[in-house]
């Protein structure tokens, strides 16, 4: 008996490292202080231009969303969702990234298909304007089995104390923007799973590929876009659509004694919402409190500041949608 009979191969995780090494590089920038591979990730802690900066974290996973990925064998999409996800998470904070560690655990690696994900990891990162300083990669047989793989990833960034956004500004009348999705992000799969059972590689009417590979499409991060409005004053609160649906998203930033009216025909949803309530009878409550039904992100703007930054979204090719306001409970 030895390590390798017993379902772990150390030379997969070195094999692993090698094939991601000077990917992961691509992400560093010059307050990166250590390479792959050391037992803690430096970075270099500047931060000028800030009067009083405030640290911010996420964790985060991509859920079932990763049993697609098996089942299809692609995993070039996951490891760009968990990025966005979490930059999305202390984005609508205010806050912008600083740097990304990763959690990829398996009952036995495969390195190609680790460095696929890890691949999609550095696209976002890159992307972003985030550094990918380090990770961990567990081989556990017992606690994974065949190819499942779990993945959790934490980003940190940092914002001004005077410009965090939280809603403690937010007012009755205040107007909500909605900010369309890419699809499902990260939330609602295990529904949307039993829904398709074994139907994966199906290709339904309207659609130009399967549904499962629909289903793969990467949760989309917002920073780029929201990033000119962050320390506005017409910028009140924001909320990042995941598990709850929009309404219990959003309302965790709510203070009382208000409360959200949304005009749910406001924006068009995306078709792959209309063919999960069809193919899964799923009810209307339902559909809303597990999916994001095609607005990803919402910003809360006071009243008078709507148009201007209704104009400046549109300048940057930004197809948002007005899809309520805020009035008093």
């Amino acid at each position: 008996m030895d390590y390798r009979k017993a379902g772990v191969d150390i030379g997969a995780g070195e094999e692993f490292v090698r094939l991601i090494k000077s990917n992961v590089r691509q992400t560093f920038t010059p307050r990166v202080m250590t390479d792959i591979g050391a037992f803690g990730g430096f970075f270099e802690a500047d931060f000028k231009g800030y009067e009083k900066p405030v640290l911010v974290s996420s964790i985060d996973g991509v859920g079932t969303k990763l049993k697609i990925a098996v089942e299809l064998g692609r995993f070039d999409t996951v490891g760009s969702c968990l990025v966005n996800h979490c930059v999305n998470d202390i984005l609508v904070c205010g806050a912008r990234p600083l740097f990304f560690l990763d959690y990829y655990a398996c009952g036995k690696l495969v390195p190609a298909d680790a460095a696929s994900v890890v691949a999609g990891m550095v696209e976002a990162c890159r992307q972003n304007g985030c550094a990918l300083i380090g990770g961990e990669t567990a081989e556990m047989p017992g606690v994974y089995h065949g190819d499942d793989f779990d993945l959790a990833g934490t980003v940190v960034g940092v914002v001004d104390h005077k410009k965090i956004v939280n809603g403690t500004a937010m007012r009755a009348g205040d107007v909500m923007i909605g900010l369309p999705s890419t699809g499902l992000h990260t939330n609602g799969y295990s529904l949307a799973r039993k829904v398709f059972e074994g139907r994966m590689q199906e290709r339904f009417a309207g659609f130009d590929c399967s549904v499962g590979e629909e289903l793969l499409n990467v949760h989309r991060s917002y920073l780029k876009v929201v990033e000119p409005f962050l320390g506005s004053p017409d910028l009140h609160g924001m909320s990042h659509i995941t598990g709850g649906g929009l309404m219990g998203n959003t309302m965790r930033i709510v203070p009382e004694g208000l409360q959200l009216d949304v005009q749910w025909d406001a924006w068009p949803e995306l078709p792959i919402f209309d063919l999960i309530r069809r193919e899964g009878s799923v009810p209307e409550d339902d559909m809303r409190r597990t999916f994001n039904l095609g607005i990803g992100l919402v910003m809360i703007v006071a009243g008078d500041g709507v148009e201007r930054v209704m104009a400046g979204l549109k300048s940057q090719g930004e197809n948002a949608y007005i899809i309520g306001q805020v009035s008093a409970a």
